[in-house]
């Protein structure tokens, strides 16, 4: 297929060149420089989104929040100026259900299909392709698109029509944070105690308290390697997300409100771009200890 992929950092590029490397053709537009697994995988640059979408019959865009996309779709020189009859485009990122019924009418109005289709599993899922993949949309243009996401996924499940994507990436980022601050405070509290935090954790991976988020980001409080994965200002955004939906719909998320504002004390120290899992350094500053010294 001739594929679009808008967007190449962190999640984008790794994403992007499984899509290479499936054989297919592959155009490319960001605003950062092109990594080198999607140079290698010999795609083609493109001076902006319009001509990405020229060149493509599928566009992917993985890009940081909602006005963003709403840029690159619908902006000076964006992918709606460059579709044609019989295109689909497929969101990838993480933004407001609301506003992408609007985009995905916006779309459909150019006789084009619009997927939203935003994705769990962080960096590592998106170098392996074992991302799970959550998407809202037509059933026909989600059995068209579907060996693509198969490329970068593995779980990946048609919830239902447009917004439904990211409505449901919405829950995973509450059950993501709330995990976060859940192991955070274990360890922080094992730690106070005089536990060593490294053993407990192995310890509670053979139990009913055992996670993906206990391994992988308790390892990072152990061990302080908070390089981003997924950075805490992209997840206190999905999180602001939640509560404007929630009061929309009249929903109260308290625990959602306080890991969002665990990650707002991180960004007042200047940690919004440390992975999510450095949440607990804002426990840490509460009590006045570290899960583990800094190296």
């Amino acid at each position: 297929m001739n594929i679009g992929f808008i967007g190449l950092g962190i999640m984008g590029a790794p994403m992007a060149a499984r899509l290479a490397a499936g054989g297919h053709r592959l155009a490319v537009h960001t605003r950062s420089a092109v990594r080198p697994e999607v140079s290698a995988a010999g795609a083609t640059l493109c001076a902006s989104a319009k001509e990405v979408a020229a060149q493509s019959d599928i566009v992917f865009t993985m890009v940081p929040d909602t006005p963003d996309v709403e840029a690159v779709l619908f902006g000076e020189n964006g992918v709606a100026a460059g579709l044609s009859k019989g295109k689909t485009v497929v969101d990838m990122s993480s933004i407001s259900p609301i506003e992408t019924k609007a985009f995905a009418k916006r779309i459909n109005a150019l006789g084009c299909d619009y997927l939203d289709a935003p994705v769990s599993g962080g960096e590592v899922g998106a170098k392996a392709g074992t991302l799970t993949i959550m998407v809202g949309g037509p059933e026909a243009a989600f059995e068209r698109v579907k060996p693509l996401f198969e490329l970068m996924g593995k779980n990946i499940t048609l919830v239902g029509g447009n917004g439904d994507g990211q409505t449901t990436k919405v829950a995973n980022q509450i059950i993501v944070a709330l995990n976060i601050a859940a192991v955070g405070e274990a360890l922080l509290f094992a730690s106070k105690a005089g536990a060593d935090p490294a053993k407990v954790r192995q310890a509670l991976m053979g139990g009913f308290a055992a996670s993906r988020i206990l391994e992988v980001h308790g390892e990072r409080m152990v061990k302080r390697t908070f390089a981003p994965g997924f950075r805490i200002g992209l997840h206190q955004k999905d999180l602001n997300l939640a509560l404007q939906g929630a009061k929309a719909i009249g929903v109260a998320l308290p625990q959602t409100a306080g890991a969002a504002q665990l990650m707002q004390a991180c960004a007042a120290q200047g940690w919004e771009q440390l992975d999510h899992s450095a949440l607990v350094k804002a426990l840490e500053l509460m009590a006045k200890h570290q899960v583990m010294p800094d190296a």
